[in-house]
């Protein structure tokens, strides 16, 4: 499979700029029942170099349903359809399916697509101000988590518009979003997936 870093995460709505960044994350758990939007990604080593990027589009219907569209530089769908995980590779022919709720863990989707406990997986701090965005930093209670960090960044116009992994071996994936469309109606076709004739099944 292809080294890039898949991230299924979900976008945070617009509020008040008084509120702090745990509030506007709070507030999004309850107000945002679906979003999409378009997502750039870059990933960078401990060294901070650049080693990959990929664009595409999000949606996302909670509670745990998504579908991420890579368009750039590979062709990637990963959809959740509330009990399974499906990540096809068209270049490789190849999906990958595994139990919704094992593939997701501590990871960014749990925190945002999740139910409304988002404290029983997760730390949460405020992380002051940095290039005019008000910061949260998520930080996983589970040992299993793939990842040792997770930081948000608040506009106050337009909700969260970064977001920062930092996984334990010490890379940094870097999403920033545009084109929210917040609580839009979409098709229930779109959490679905069906495996294209041909295509090699590793899973369950």
């Amino acid at each position: 499979m292809k080294n890039i870093i898949i991230i299924v995460i979900l976008f945070l709505a617009p509020l008040t700029a008084r509120a702090d960044a745990i509030e506007k994350l709070k507030t999004f758990i309850g107000a945002t029942h679906s979003a999409q939007a378009n997502f750039t990604q870059v990933v960078q080593d401990q060294n901070g170099k650049h080693i990959q990027s990929a664009a595409g589009v999000m949606q996302f219907q909670r509670p745990g349903k998504f579908r991420w569209t890579y368009q750039q530089p590979y062709e990637q769908i990963i959809v959740g359809d509330g009990a399974k995980f499906w990540l096809y590779d068209k270049d490789l022919n190849q999906v990958t399916v595994k139990k919704l709720d094992a593939a997701l863990g501590n990871s960014p989707a749990a925190l945002l697509a999740g139910n409304n406990e988002i404290e029983r997986g997760f730390v949460l701090k405020n992380s002051g101000n940095r290039d005019g965005l008000e910061w949260l930093q998520a930080t996983p209670k589970g040992s299993d988590s793939s990842f040792s960090a997770i930081y948000m960044a608040f506009d106050a116009q337009a909700g969260l518009v970064v977001m920062e992994l930092n996984d334990a071996f010490g890379h940094k994936t870097v999403l920033r979003f545009a084109g929210l469309q917040r609580n839009p109606r979409l098709s229930a076709q779109q959490f679905q997936f069906t495996p294209p004739a041909g295509t090699d099944l590793i899973g369950e």
